[in-house]
Formats: C-alpha cells, sequence, structure tokens
C-alpha cells in the first residue's frame, strides 16, 4: 500500500505591525487648533466735550460779543460767533440774519454732538480754550484719562504686589523709612507698608531703589545698637565720642547724617557702619 502524504497548506504570513510613526513636533503643532484671528475696529469718538477749569455754578454763559482770533489762513485777526444754522463761525462769512445761539455750561460740562461741527470749530479755536492759552476751559480728552487712570491702576497694583511677595529683610529698611515700627510681629508691619502703598504707591516703590532708604536704616540700627550716639547737636561714634557731624541748629541729626553718609567724604563712615552691623548679625 501506497502511504498517503499529506500536504500542509501554507499558513497565512504573520502580520508584520507597522513601524510606528514618530510624530513630530511639527506634526504636534499642526493638530494644535489655531484661535481664529478676532476682528477689531477701533472707532474714534468724533463727539466732543469740554469743561469749565473752576466752578462754574448750575450754568455758565460763553463770552461771544467782541471775540476774535488770528486767522492763518487770511493772515489777519477775524470775529467768531456760533450761530447754528450758518456753516461758517467767522462773522464776516455769515448771513445777514444770521442768528446768534448762546453757549451754555452746564454743571461746568458742554457736550457737543458731532452733528454741529461748527460749535466743535467754534470751541475748539475759542481764546479762552486752554488749548490756546485761556484759562477758562478745556477738552475733555477721554483717551488721554482712561490711559491715566490705567497707569494709575498698574502702579497701584504693582505696589501692593510689592508689599507682598517681598521678603521681610528687603521691606524693613522700607518700613523705617516710612518711620514703621518694626519691632512687631512681621504681619502687623505688613499691613502698615499696605497703608502706605495705597496711599502713596509711586514713592513707595521708588524707595526701594533709594540710597536714602538704605542709609537711614544703616544709621537708624547703629544708633539702636550703640554704634553710634546721634544727638541734637550732633552724631558721634559711641566708643570714642569723637564727631562725626555736626547737626546745624533747626536740622533734624538723622536727616543731617543721612546726607552726610551719601558724600564722598562720609562713604567711609557708612561703609565702617555696615561693618559693625554685619559683625553682630
Amino acid at each position: 500500500m501506497e502511504e498517503k502524504t499529506t500536504t500542509r497548506r501554507a499558513g497565512r504570513p504573520k502580520k508584520t505591525e507597522a513601524p510606528a510613526q514618530k510624530t513630530t513636533k511639527t506634526a504636534q503643532k499642526a493638530e494644535v487648533k489655531k484661535t481664529p484671528p478676532i476682528k477689531r475696529v477701533e472707532k474714534v469718538d468724533s463727539n466732543k466735550e469740554f469743561e469749565v477749569l473752576r466752578n462754574a455754578g448750575i450754568a455758565l454763559m460763553l463770552p461771544q460779543k467782541g471775540v476774535t482770533v488770528y486767522d492763518e489762513a487770511s493772515d489777519s485777526v477775524r470775529e467768531i460767533r456760533y450761530c447754528p444754522n450758518e456753516k461758517s463761525i467767522f462773522t464776516d462769512e455769515q448771513g445777514d440774519k444770521a442768528l446768534k445761539q448762546s453757549v451754555v455750561f452746564r454743571d461746568g460740562r458742554l457736550f457737543v454732538p458731532r452733528e454741529k461741527p461748527n460749535l466743535r470749530k467754534f470751541m475748539e479755536i475759542h481764546p479762552e480754550n486752554v488749548a490756546n492759552g485761556g484759562k477758562l476751559f478745556k477738552e475733555v480728552n477721554r483717551t488721554n484719562n482712561a490711559e491715566q487712570k490705567l497707569k494709575t491702576e498698574f502702579l497701584l497694583n504693582d505696589a501692593i504686589s510689592t508689599v507682598r511677595d517681598k521678603e521681610i529683610s528687603e521691606l524693613l529698611p522700607v518700613a523705617m523709612f516710612f518711620m514703621v515700627n518694626i519691632n512687631r510681629p512681621v504681619s502687623e508691619i505688613r499691613y502698615d507698608l499696605l497703608q502706605i502703598a495705597k496711599k502713596k504707591p509711586a514713592e513707595f516703590i521708588a524707595a526701594f531703589d533709594s540710597p536714602q532708604v538704605v542709609a537711614r536704616s544703616i544709621i537708624k540700627q547703629a544708633g539702636d545698637y550703640q554704634i553710634i550716639k546721634i544727638k541734637k547737636d550732633s552724631v558721634n561714634w559711641f566708643d570714642s565720642n569723637s564727631l562725626i557731624v555736626s547737626v546745624p541748629v533747626g536740622q533734624d541729626p538723622m536727616d543731617v547724617m543721612v546726607r552726610f553718609c551719601l558724600t564722598e567724604k562720609g562713604a567711609s563712615v557708612l561703609s565702617t557702619l555696615e561693618e559693625h552691623l554685619e559683625k553682630l548679625a
């Protein structure tokens, strides 16, 4: 008998996994959806507003009789007046039946809408306008006001952040400069400095870069540690009682000593005080 031989079917080839594709930084960036640009159109307000510089009461009428200005176009002095139905504010260009209308500030303010270009021009070139050397009224610049308020708010925020973020060792010289009692809990010192920062933020921030503040701090500590004696008429070394600087009558000895230490002659004294304080630390 013939032996039966079985032919084995060839199996399916093993699946080979495709090599993992490396995600490049460029591909990652491409996957991040970009925020579409926001269209913004800044509109310029053509309305105008003017305010009186002094107490004007409920109503103040702007003088119009005999008001003259220099006109560069004609190189001459011309009279102006506000007539709502006339295109020009110059009297010599107005009709015989031109009717003058009073210009009145209400509660110190006058709003001029864009629909009244002749009134706007009248106010802009009027000799009593501050822009023309006058002293009665000025234009209210909302953009400048907003920028100034923004600057003030940011400065205040910086001053408050300084009190919160700086180490107490950095705050102490400034605290001493503003006459804050430093022999108290840190939280109380920070609180007092916070009140100062709110009231005068610019001066408070500037104090951290002021050589006068550093010098006053060193001199005050030198007095507390009996390195020097601060008297009404002089400042002396404590151990030898030798004179450092004389204090003129009526002047503050601390102020005199600070000014002295910031001079070329007094710089060596300030350095000596620093050395003594470092040894005590």
